[in-house]
């Protein structure tokens, strides 16, 4: 089992920035591929970031390309997401997901194919 917990949510207005984190524990964080997904109110849950264990490979969304930067630490086994230029259509619930691999390049984008799951962290950006 791995268990995940986000932070770092909040309000901001259009144009400002967060980092959420996602703390693992449970397993050896550095066997997992990493995701960061959203949804919003009526709508399903969509991909926003994914990278893989080594930390050298990462994929985006393109509605999040150039402004969002997805990190990990697998000394801290702490996943990241640095959102910077904020818009209110980013408003979203965010959760962090994880999944074992046998590659260090791989990455994972299906939320299908993610074995584990945070509670998400709300992330409101107003107008």
């Amino acid at each position: 089992q791995v268990q995940l917990v986000e932070s770092g949510g909040g309000l901001v207005q259009a144009g400002g920035s967060l980092r959420l984190s996602c703390a693992a524990s449970g397993r050896t964080f550095s066997n997992y591929a990493m995701g960061w997904f959203r949804q919003a109110p009526g709508k399903e849950r969509e991909f926003v970031a994914a990278i893989s264990v080594s930390g050298g490979n990462t994929f985006y969304a393109d509605s999040v390309k150039g402004r969002f930067t997805i990190s990990r630490d697998n000394v801290k086994n702490t996943l990241y997401l640095q959102m910077n230029s904020l818009k209110p259509e980013d408003t979203a619930v965010y959760y962090c997901a994880a999944k074992e691999v046998y590659g260090p390049r791989t990455v994972v984008v299906p939320s299908t194919a993610y074995t584990y799951w945070g509670q998400g962290t709300q992330v409101t950006v107003s107008s």
